[in-house]
């Protein structure tokens, strides 16, 4: 029976993608030696990879001489919000108060990060159209 095709990228894939992101269009080569900083992968695993992504419309494929050059067809906060949106619904059941509770628990955030998680909030909060008090 064939593996179900997933929605939000793998694991692995996701990799794949922070790379692409960061360094823009880049070719099997470039995407080995940017993930073989975290830990080895071999150039064939690493090419699979890119091929099954660019299958699953995950990346582009252009041709650049002899060689690919693979970029990531949706911007990084597209596919990282259709993400935050799966596991709030599917793990928090739509709370966002006990995603960000087990988020802060499991990050244990610096001072410093935590005085961003503040500004964040006030800056949605003022972005909120003002709500009547009933």
């Amino acid at each position: 029976m064939p593996r179900p095709k997933h929605e939000q990228p793998t694991p692995a894939e996701l990799e794949v993608l922070q790379v692409l992101w960061e360094r823009g269009p880049a070719t099997v080569r470039e995407v080995m030696d940017a993930l073989n900083a975290r830990r080895p992968r071999a150039y064939t695993s690493v090419m699979s990879l890119l091929n099954v992504m660019t299958d699953k419309r995950l990346l582009k494929q252009t041709s650049r001489g002899r060689a690919f050059l693979y970029e990531a067809r949706a911007e990084r906060e597209k596919t990282l919000g259709r993400i935050v949106e799966d596991v709030l619904g599917r793990a928090f059941e739509g709370s966002a108060s006990a995603l960000v509770a087990r988020l802060l628990d499991q990050a244990s955030p610096s001072t410093d990060e935590l005085d961003e998680v503040r500004r964040a909030i006030d800056a949605y909060q003022a972005q909120q159209p003002r709500q009547e008090k009933e």
